[in-house]
């Protein structure tokens, strides 16, 4: 059969906003959606106390926990799925719907070229098999944000198959990088369904259709993960690699990226126990508590004679618990189906393309391959081999939103060793983001300021102590220069030598008892005047040069 025509996409039509009574609504297998005032599914009443990892009784069996996830993205992409209307996050409700989203008779889907042309990108990244022919696949649930009845997937033949993830996990004291690879199950492209806006005042649910349709990539990954930081860490990974890409932004916040764990444990030698899915993750940092959490439940559950439902549960971050939704469903209550209105997706590469093809309406994986952009393991690469920095500070670099950028413009403005604005930047400037809860974009101070600052310390021009007073007053006011300030302070460094020798002597004459531990053969006793001095100074003393002469004195 011929490949689907692929299109570019127009703009869709408006709805109004639609009321559903909330008393009358039935519903197995939902999608993800947004809710208020409300979870989905039903909710116990009394959750349980928070868990926390405790250290196995002495005699007790050992447990060993896996975790498999399955990571939606939604595509960065002008236009839906199937239908031409726009995607634009945060518009009225209702306004960004056509025909074939509300599921109107007589409307056909059409298959969006950028979803996929952004799914096999994305297999490629993870390294997967590119399936040249893919097929379309109906899954059926009833509910209201999903109009039509069901969704269209990929269950049977998927387009990317058989990949891997590496990732890095910190370990050890000190914290340094152990390398993880979780295998790829498969990368699917689907529908997003719609949103349910629960009133529980009116007992009303509202729902909007702006989402419905959207494009997603399902990456559905192998249960090869034993922990909440693992997995956390996989999907930073894999949230890194589409923003390289461009297939998605895989903003969580903004509910493009969202991420289903599935959960259980088993003692070491035997079968994979009953597990649990926690479902709708929108952080790294809720996705590491509810896995841990689980984890722990279901230990205890079993130590105390109790068993795993194979359910649905949801994560309540205020309880910092997980918490029953439904029984979770099989493949056979979603009745999955081909789906009659779409042919097979059919791939081509350099070998197998047909000769005088039209590009607009074939897509060549090999064109694709050469197009990849730099992804993040080869940006760490070359950080590591360019500035001599360790393995654990590229990935810092990277995790962290805009703290890349931010550290390559120091470096570009400043004339300090990358060792030096390396130790800064992860160090001092990141410290003080995190304490006061701000991201790198808000930081008072840019990155032409700390580039100045450092310049002046690499140069001497003032000490590492009046470098950090520098920073906090380039911090508390914003719009000053390093010079500036050092200037306004006074805070260069003494360059007249008799008069720090004269310091030296006086600091020597006035503590003995440390002249004494010196001589004794603790060298360790001489920072104790080395810290005088600074006090003394105002820390515009160079601590190397007052070890300097203090040496020299003591010599003699």
């Amino acid at each position: 059969m011929a490949a689907p025509v692929l299109r570019l996409g127009c703009a869709g039509r408006c709805w109004a906003l639609a009321g559903v009574d909330r008393g009358s609504r039935l519903r197995r297998g939902a999608p993800n959606g947004f809710t208020f005032g409300g979870i989905r599914g039903q909710m116990s009443t009394a959750p349980p106390p928070p868990l926390t990892a405790q250290e196995p009784r002495k005699g007790a069996r050992e447990w060993e926990a896996v975790v498999g996830l399955e990571i939606h993205a939604q595509i960065s992409s002008n236009s839906k799925l199937f239908s031409g209307s726009q995607v634009h996050f945060a518009a009225p409700p209702n306004s960004l719907v056509s025909f074939f989203d509300a599921s109107l008779p007589g409307t056909l889907p059409v298959l969006n070229r950028r979803c996929v042309e952004a799914a096999v990108m994305t297999g490629l990244a993870l390294n997967c098999h590119i399936n040249k022919k893919s097929l379309f696949d109906r899954k059926h649930y009833f509910y209201a944000d999903l109009p039509a009845g069901y969704q269209i997937t990929q269950q049977r033949l998927p387009i990317a198959v058989s990949g891997r993830l590496t990732y890095g996990v910190g370990v050890g004291t000190p914290r340094r990088v152990a390398v993880r690879t979780a295998r790829v199950k498969q990368i699917q492209l689907e529908q997003d369904s719609g949103k349910s806006l629960h009133d529980d005042a009116r007992a009303q649910t509202l729902i909007d259709l702006n989402r419905a349709g959207v494009g997603l990539l399902e990456v559905v990954m192998e249960p090869d993960m034993t922990c909440g930081e693992e997995a956390a860490m996989a999907v930073r990974e894999l949230q890194l690699i589409l923003q390289a890409l461009g297939t998605s932004q895989a903003n969580m916040a903004e509910g493009q990226l969202r991420v289903d764990a599935n959960i259980s444990v088993h003692h070491p030698g035997e079968p994979f126990g009953v597990r649990t899915e926690v479902k709708n993750l929108n952080s790294a940092k809720f996705l590491a508590k509810a896995i841990d959490y689980e984890i722990q439940r279901q230990i205890k559950e079993l130590e105390n004679g109790g068993e795993i439902l194979n359910e649905t549960r949801s994560f309540d971050s205020r309880l910092g618990c997980t918490v029953p939704m439904r029984d979770k469903e099989g493949k056979q209550d979603y009745r999955f189906m081909p789906e009659p209105n779409l042919p097979p997706l059919v791939l081509y590469d350099s070998a197998s393309l047909p000769a005088g093809a039209d590009v607009q309406q074939v897509i060549n994986i090999d064109c694709i391959r050469e197009g990849l952009p730099e992804l993040p393991s080869v940006t760490r690469d070359k950080l590591v081999q360019q500035y001599g920095m360790r393995p654990e500070h590229s990935f810092t670099l990277l995790n962290e939103v805009g703290l890349l950028e931010f550290f390559q413009n120091v470096i570009k403005e400043t004339r300090a060793e990358p060792k030096l604005v390396t130790n800064w930047v992860l160090n001092t400037f990141l410290g003080y983001l995190k304490q006061q809860s701000l991201a790198v974009g808000e930081s008072p101070v840019s990155p032409s300021a700390l580039a100045e600052l450092l310049t002046l310390l690499d140069t001497k021009v003032i000490s590492s102590a009046a470098a950090k007073q520098v920073f906090e007053d380039l911090w508390s006011s914003p719009g000053k220069t390093a010079a500036q300030v050092v200037s306004e302070q006074r805070l260069e460094l003494m360059e007249d030598q008799a008069a720090l020798e004269q310091l030296c002597q006086a600091l020597l004459e006035g503590h003995p008892q440390v002249v004494t531990d010196v001589k004794k053969g603790n060298p360790r006793a001489v920072n104790k005047l080395i810290g005088l001095a600074r006090k003394a100074t105002l820390n515009r003393a160079d601590p190397t040069v007052i070890k300097k002469i203090l040496e020299e004195k003591l010599a003699t």
